[in-house]
């Protein structure tokens, strides 16, 4: 009797799924279809894809090569830990974390989000930490992710006012670092009576300056000549951002497609299946809420908003997005300060929070943490606009 009882929601679980996603995948291909006809529907997704795999893909992971060559020359020779060092007397009074923190900014700024887990779960680099700090890395690492790679993408882009998207991408830069210290502290108010003030581990005696305390560059190669470690660095550095390039291909491919074909409308012939047409639903509905957005981020065109939605999960998806809006005209400084604000500071924390959290063993925050960077994002995106209208 147990046994069949027990059977039973696996049973209804198997036999619901299928249909649910059947459900939804008909109803989506569907109205796709019912809308451009479903040749010109195949032949656009086909097609959207395929530039975007040649015009940005391929664009990005230029930008990781190089990034990444520069991320790992700087660590080789010591300068993101003179970085860290000058930087650590500012991360108490901003964001209320240890001054060695500064290390997990620089990290997740060169690489992504999850750089800052394996410092988290460095016993040296931990000591001193209570755990409400500890489980606040999550926000305050996630806010940086991509940086480097965002703010370089939007400096070099050409927008048809001429303005200079570098002083825009900078003001981005300082938006998202406004987010991130919402972010951070909000996740800190919330969980702190939960999780309790108790030092994780007794700080270290010999540490003079929090930044000391942290894990730094291995000392193993110091002995080779200077020319082979800026070599080795580079190569390793350009190696590890081709591999960050191939990662942001999925994404890109999969999420942007779709975003693009419910964001852009027929072309002028009609539909002919060429790439970056569709049926512009997610326009319509930003429509009816459009003074928010031009309230908050001075957005004057609907289609922007599916810039931010993509953040959400894949920020290289998100970038994506730019070219055809800049192709299209919507796209000035203003926006490419708010892009690079809440593209860093979201930086597809949707698909990233739940695995971080759960790597410190504290799954079960995973909702307040996903609160307070939605928060924190919205805030970066705020700051920006007002920031871009302030100094222009």
């Amino acid at each position: 009797m147990t046994s069949r009882t027990q059977t039973q929601p696996a049973s209804l679980k198997q036999w619901l799924e299928p249909i649910i996603v059947l459900l939804v995948l008909g109803s989506l291909f569907g109205y796709l279809g019912h809308q451009m006809g479903l040749s010109a529907m195949v032949n656009t997704l086909f097609n959207t894809a395929h530039q975007l795999l040649l015009n940005t893909v391929l664009f990005i992971m230029g930008i990781t090569v190089l990034s990444g060559a520069l991320s790992q020359l700087l660590s080789e020779f010591g300068v993101i830990r003179l970085l860290e060092v000058l930087l650590s007397p500012l991360m108490k009074p901003i964001f209320r974390l240890p001054g060695r923190t500064a290390l997990a900014a620089l990290m997740t700024f060169f690489s992504d989000n999850p750089a800052v887990i394996s410092l988290a779960k460095d016993k040296q680099f931990r000591q001193g930490f209570t755990p409400w700090q500890l489980i606040s890395l999550t926000n305050f690492g996630t806010a940086f992710g991509m940086g480097l790679i965002v703010v370089t993408f939007m400096a070099t882009l050409q927008i048809d006012s001429g303005e200079n998207t570098l002083k825009a991408a900078m003001i981005g830069l300082l938006g998202a670092i406004i987010g991130s210290m919402v972010s951070t502290r909000f996740m800190q108010y919330m969980i702190k009576p939960i999780v309790g003030d108790e030092l994780l581990d007794e700080p270290a005696k010999a540490s003079n300056n929090d930044a000391t305390d942290s894990p730094t560059e291995s000392t193993e190669t110091e002995h080779q000549p200077a020319w082979l470690r800026v070599l080795n660095s580079l190569l390793d550095g350009g190696k590890a951002g081709v591999e960050l390039g191939i990662a942001v291909i999925p994404g890109v491919l999969i999420i942007s497609t779709f975003v693009m074909l419910l964001t852009f409308g027929p072309s002028e012939q009609g539909y002919t299946g060429a790439a970056f047409e569709g049926v512009a639903l997610l326009p319509v509905l930003a429509a009816k809420v459009d003074w928010l957005f031009e309230l908050l981020f001075g957005f004057n065109h609907p289609e922007l908003v599916a810039f931010l939605a993509t953040s959400l999960g894949a920020v290289g998806a998100a970038m994506s997005l730019v070219p055809p809006f800049i192709a299209k005209g919507f796209v000035g400084g203003n926006e490419i300060a708010v892009f690079t604000a809440m593209g860093m500071c979201w930086s597809g924390f949707l698909s990233t929070h739940t695995a971080m959290l759960d790597a410190l063993g504290y799954r079960a925050l995973t909702s307040r943490a996903i609160i307070a960077h939605t928060a924190g994002g919205l805030v970066a995106g705020i700051s920006a606009h007002q920031l871009y209208q302030l100094f222009t």
